[in-house]
Order: structure tokens, then C-alpha cells, then sequence
């Protein structure tokens, strides 16, 4: 089956709008499955997150969330 032959009429592509909108579920995972990366981010994104209490967290949360949609 080629991707053009894949029917997505029931699951709309994930906009950045859409993505804006996400539940953020915390992670029940312990600190050791965890690893340190050096990531590059736009820096009023980082500073936007750094604001919110726990941001490392949430970063965590919303890319597990993205994952999970995307598996």
C-alpha cells in the first residue's frame, strides 16, 4: 500500500494549533530511563517554558504525548 492509498479522513493532521492544545500527562517513568541530550530550541520557545514551573517536565510530557500519537 502506497501513502496515498492511506484513508486519514478520520485523523486530521497534527497542527501546530492542534499540538497547542494537548493534554499534558505527566510520566510515571523514573529519572533513570531519562537522558541528557543538548537540543537546540528557538529561544522565546525555551524562555516561554522556562517561565512555567517544571518545564522540563512538560517538554518531556509533550513530546511522549506527540510519540504516543505518532506510534
Amino acid at each position: 500500500m502506497n501513502d496515498e492509498d492511506i484513508d486519514l479522513s478520520d485523523c486530521p493532521e497534527i497542527t501546530p494549533e492542534l499540538f497547542a492544545k494537548a493534554i499534558v500527562r505527566r510520566s510515571s517513568l523514573a529519572a533513570k530511563n531519562q537522558a541528557q541530550v543538548t537540543l537546540h530550541i528557538d529561544s522565546d520557545v525555551l524562555e516561554w517554558f522556562k517561565s512555567q514551573e517544571g518545564y522540563q517536565t512538560q517538554i518531556n510530557s509533550l513530546l511522549r504525548a506527540y510519540m504516543e500519537a505518532h506510534k
